[in-house]
């Protein structure tokens, strides 16, 4: 398909509206690159950390980094599928709209077998886990703490790590998503750090604020944090003083899922592997229609939405 055959589509851009971040625009069809293809988009996940670049959007700013859909025009160079094959994608932005160019390399194909509402919930929640998990090195054996376990990245790390062997304790903060983490492999659930039954190995951090330090706290001696979120929006602060009367010896450490040299249609391609094996589930808080967007961002900043939130086009 060429993209001269359409000149216009729809997209959600920012609105930059207390209430309703995004609305519909006409904006021109996408031109790919010679690296990249253009998909026809049917479903989309959205994230909160997509909702804090709403509130204060630079100029230009195209939503969505996570897709399922179609390719209609397959990259000009020759890499990556064919039209007519079904994608899960990662592009860098523009992913809330009828059509994506997406590059070839940030690309995976979908087997049957995998549809696109589950598909469209593994890019960037399901690229976190499996890199996080990759980064801290072999889990099996060890004594885990994973905080803020409700979203869609710590029901993946959560399923992920159990399956690898680890000992997951999960922080959440109702019992309903508990039990959810349980079904997935949780070794014990808490509501708060404090009542988990430390010390751990490996801490996964993701809320900031006053729970870094009372995370630091349940290490064990030469024990690894990785701090790869600050959910709370709350600034962090440790002691050194703290540290020494608690595991002493330990590595504290960030984490970007996106530094990394793997390409993301290479790791794409192992979530959907596991998908379609039965190994791994992606959890669907939310599905609507794209028509619904407003309302499921602000239910997603409230955190009333378990998990991933997908939309659909029609």
């Amino acid at each position: 398909m060429s993209a001269g055959l359409l000149a216009d589509m729809k997209a959600l851009v920012p609105a930059g509206r207390p209430g309703a971040l995004v609305s519909f625009a006409d904006i021109h069809l996408p031109e790919p690159r010679p690296g990249e293809a253009l998909v026809k988009v049917e479903a989309f996940s959205v994230n909160r950390g997509e909702i804090f670049q709403l509130e204060q959007p630079r100029p230009g700013t195209r939503p969505g980094k996570d897709i399922a859909g179609l390719v209609v025009q397959a990259a000009a160079d020759g890499t990556g599928p064919a039209a007519g094959e079904r994608v899960v994608g990662h592009p860098e932005a523009g992913g809330w709209a009828e059509y994506a160019a997406v590059p070839t390399a940030d690309l995976a194909p979908l087997p049957d077998s995998v549809p696109a509402v589950p598909a469209a919930a593994l890019p960037l929640a399901g690229l976190t886990a499996l890199r996080l998990l990759r980064d801290a090195g072999s889990v099996a054996g060890r004594r885990i703490l994973l905080t803020g376990a409700s979203g869609g990245v710590g029901h993946y790390v959560t399923e992920l790590a159990a399956n690898s062997g680890a000992d997951i304790t999960v922080v959440t903060a109702t019992a309903e998503r508990g039990q959810r983490l349980s079904a997935l492999g949780a070794a014990a659930v808490v509501h708060d750090i404090g009542a988990s039954a430390g010390p751990f190995d490996l801490v996964l951090e993701s809320t900031g604020g006053k729970n870094l330090g009372l995370a630091v706290d349940r290490l064990a001696p030469a024990g690894t944090l990785i701090w790869f979120g600050q959910a709370s929006r709350d600034p962090a602060t440790l002691s050194f003083f703290d540290i020494l009367d608690g595991p002493q010896t330990v590595t504290i450490r960030s984490f970007a899922y996106w530094d990394s040299p793997v390409p993301y249609g290479r790791d794409l391609a192992v979530l959907v592997r596991l998908v379609a094996a039965g190994r791994l589930h992606p959890e669907i808080g939310r599905l609507a229609s794209w028509e619904d967007a407003a309302t499921t961002l602000t239910d997603l900043y409230e955190r009333r939405v378990r998990g991933n939130a997908v939309l659909t086009l029609p």
